[in-house]
């Protein structure tokens, strides 16, 4: 560029130039701009960096956690249940279970005032059994897989089944009586 094109472009922009003084503290104000600025960078830097950690300690901790839970639970302190004896138990127990469920499920559609006292009764009941399950358990751990205790596991899972069913039963059958009472009332 030739010294005349520079002259040259000065007259043309002369009066367009910004020739005001800044604010007196304006060189503060910028200066803490610029560190705020490189201290957010630090920032999104060092969250990046834990980002990219945390995920894979999270799972560490968990894996630390679960080996020491199963190290550490001693088998008398809940008990050991039905599956712990061998996977045709674990069969056993899971097919029970699963039943036991349909049969609550079942039960617990019931929302019939007369159904409520019958299905009071036999959650009741199905509490009792539960708890002398638990004690079944602690008898299982103690005498290290004897029979008498599986049969007697086996035994209550089939009286809460029978205690549901007959339940269930006895709900229709109440059904079926309102049922024949109305019909009854309709054709008088």
């Amino acid at each position: 560029m030739s010294k005349d094109n520079i002259d040259n472009l000065f007259d043309r922009l002369q009066n367009e130039f910004d020739i005001e003084q800044p604010a007196l503290n304006h060189k503060e104000r910028f200066l803490n701009k610029l560190n705020n600025q490189s201290e957010l960078a630090l920032i999104k830097e060092e969250d990046k960096l834990w980002r990219r950690l945390w995920k894979p300690l999270v799972g560490v901790a968990a894996a630390v956690i679960l080996m020491i839970t199963f190290v550490f639970k001693s088998p008398n302190e809940n008990g050991r249940d039905l599956a712990s004896v061998s996977p045709k138990m674990a069969q056993t127990q899971d097919f029970f279970l699963t039943s036991i469920n349909e049969e609550l499920f079942k039960l617990q559609a019931e929302k019939s005032p007369e159904a409520q006292v019958i299905v009071q009764d036999a959650m009741k009941r199905l509490k009792v059994l539960e708890d002398k399950y638990e004690n079944l358990k602690t008898d299982l751990s103690e005498s290290g897989d004897d029979t008498r205790v599986i049969y007697a596991m086996i035994s209550n899972f089939q009286n809460r089944i029978d205690i549901l069913k007959s339940t269930i039963e006895k709900i229709n059958h109440i059904k079926e009586l309102k049922n024949q009472s109305n019909e009854t009332n309709i054709t008088i």
